[in-house]
């Protein structure tokens, strides 16, 4: 079978293997910014103005605004009181985690990132509104009052977008922690947004920090840390911010000058996602509204796909020996006639490969 394992150029629109073209339609850089040309030059001026990283601990006494400006821009962006920035979304899970449920009775829900675990893998599964519902009354009858309940916002290979409303439920006594792993989300699903509705999550007992990488929909190598001042100041103490090496300032000056940019290609992915939608909604493909994957767990896509000269997301899913799961993932880099010749295929073809 065709291998794509060792590339030598960008996964953007385009695959070039052996003398042959082929429609990328996989990764998880929904908003094409990797392969974006305005962007790559924001990064470059980024470059010539900030280096190619930067030499320093965000303790040294020698800083680069960069960062603070950075941070200032995220956390007004989506609505929270701070930010703290690290160089990767698994660095502010571990962060969050390690520095956050101290004290505290820790419920992970089902299928959460790795980059959330404390040591060995929680062993949780089974239907997400149930285990939340179980949760709920779980910590309503328990004697502890404080737990930090970690989640993703999103299954981004099914997919599934999770409600964590039923948390309102909890009794006043009971002081929770919301820890949420957005990385596929935010900025994706909603413009300049977080994915999940927190808002009837207000309340004194209960408060939310929101992680994710920023490299999935907004095209920067980082991680993000969002939460209130207090909270955000904690991650800040914590010995994997004070140790790591942040994130290349030339990334951070792109995000804070590629606004225009970002929105542009924000419309573009979510009219791509909806044609899509629309052309294979007789289809089996799992989706999601507003979230630019469809997924299926026929075997034969794959390859089929492959014939027509169109690559996807293809692996075996949730466990190494466990089928097939194929992953159409559409981009701001696709053209309205690319939506429309992969969905005319997987349509005409439906009863053989979906």
């Amino acid at each position: 079978m065709t291998s794509f394992r060792n590339l030598q150029q960008t996964t953007g629109r385009i695959i070039s293997l052996d003398g042959t073209d082929y429609h990328f339609f996989g990764g998880t850089a929904y908003l094409g910014l990797l392969d974006n040309p305005g962007y790559i030059e924001l990064y470059k001026k980024g470059i010539d103005l900030l280096g190619l990283n930067n030499g320093t601990s965000r303790t040294n006494n020698v800083q680069l605004g960069i960062y603070r400006d950075a941070e200032l821009n995220l956390a007004d962006r989506f609505g929270f009181e701070a930010a703290a920035l690290l160089s990767s979304g698994y660095l502010a899970g571990q962060v969050s985690v390690g520095s956050l449920s101290r004290g505290k009775q820790v419920i992970y829900a089902p299928g959460s990132h790795p980059a959330l675990w404390l040591g060995e893998t929680p062993l949780v599964e089974g239907d997400f509104d149930q285990w939340a519902k179980a949760t709920v009354a779980f910590i309503n009858n328990s004697e502890q009052q404080d737990f930090a309940v970690i989640s993703n916002c999103i299954d981004n290979l099914t997919p599934q977008h999770f409600d964590f409303s039923i948390f309102k439920e909890l009794q006043t006594d009971k002081n929770l922690l919301l820890i949420l792993d957005d990385s596929h989300g935010i900025g994706v699903l909603h413009k300049n947004k977080v994915s999940a509705d927190l808002s009837a999550l207000e309340a004194d007992n209960i408060e939310i920090v929101v992680l994710a990488s920023l490299a999935k929909g907004l095209g920067t190598d980082a991680g993000v840390v969002l939460g209130t001042k207090s909270t955000v100041d904690k991650i800040k103490k914590h010995p994997i911010f004070n140790g790591a090496s942040p994130t290349a300032p030339a990334a951070l000056y792109a995000l804070l000058h590629g606004q225009d940019i970002y929105e542009e290609a924000f419309e573009r992915m979510q009219s791509n996602t909806s044609l899509l939608a629309s052309i294979t909604r007789e289809t089996s493909l799992s989706h999601i509204e507003n979230f630019p994957v469809f997924s299926s767990t026929q075997p034969l896509l794959y390859r089929h796909l492959l014939q027509k000269k169109i690559v996807i997301s293809s692996f075996p899913y949730p466990l190494a020996t466990s089928p097939l799961l194929n992953r159409v993932v559409v981009s701001a880099l696709h053209s309205e006639a690319d939506i429309r010749h992969i969905g005319e295929i997987m349509c005409s073809e439906s009863s053989l490969i979906l």
